[in-house]
């Protein structure tokens, strides 16, 4: 019993250990950093200093970014994105449920 109770504490710390993954979704292409995204829902995990983008085929590509914390949580994640010579380009994501912005790096 003793042995049961230990393995389900293990798992229970490992789940809160993993790293959370946010989903966003893209309606065009765009560029974060130096990596072009094609349309589509992408899962997306920070990594210290760089944030990893995993599409439905679970191909992922890594972007350096400038971890930053705010005053005020995210009600849900959001992507913030302007336009560059007719490139939308990802210039920051608010990771909803959270007081953490990651600005990609350019």
């Amino acid at each position: 019993m003793k042995k049961s109770l230990l393995f389900i504490a293990v798992l229970s710390l490992a789940s809160f250990a993993a790293p959370k993954k946010y989903n966003i979704s893209l309606t065009a292409p765009a560029k974060a950093g130096v990596v072009e995204l094609a349309p589509g829902s992408y899962k997306v995990q920070v990594d210290g200093d760089k944030v990893l983008f995993t599409d439905a085929k679970n191909k992922t590509v890594t972007v350096p970014v400038k971890v930053e914390t705010q005053k005020a949580k995210f009600h849900e994640t959001a992507v913030e994105s302007s336009s560059k010579s007719g490139q939308e380009q990802i210039d920051a994501i608010d990771l909803g449920g959270t007081n953490t912005k990651v600005a990609i790096s350019y």
